[in-house]
């Protein structure tokens, strides 16, 4: 499958080591999911704790191939900083869609779901399901 059909996804984190980690966790685990196109974009420009819009809209133009991006984040001001970006209306790519999920759990069902061409109802859907593994 080309991976211009494929829903981009960034993983929006306080820190550039989680939200690199947790990409390449999501995509490990997601077997065949090299194809699916997932940028980190984590920290400051610095390479602090904190976000920045600039470094979340260039990740998400590199993973957008017209499918949608989904933008899954951690905590507080990286989930308002995306929706900041997207009431801007042209900081993003079209499509570009704040997915409500946990951050480990829905970037994996995102990548595993995006990786079998599903659109990007279908990606945030598997994502925000994540919320009800049970682990005990």
């Amino acid at each position: 499958m080309s991976d211009k059909s494929l829903v981009g996804i960034v993983l929006v984190s306080h820190s550039a080591e989680v939200a690199t980690s947790v990409a390449e966790l999501a995509k490990g685990l997601a077997g065949g999911a090299a194809a699916v196109p997932v940028a980190a974009a984590g920290g400051t420009e610095g390479g602090g704790l904190g976000t920045s819009a600039e470094l979340i809209s260039a990740a998400a133009a590199s993973v957008d191939r017209g499918a949608g991006v989904a933008l899954i984040t951690d905590l507080g001001s990286a989930v308002l900083t995306v929706k900041a970006l997207i009431a801007e209306g042209d900081e993003l790519p079209d499509g570009s869609r704040l997915v409500d999920a946990p951050f480990v759990e829905g970037a994996v069902a995102a990548v595993v779901t995006a990786a079998t061409g599903a659109g990007l109802d279908a990606v945030e859907s598997a994502a925000t399901e994540a919320y009800g593994y049970r682990k005990v």
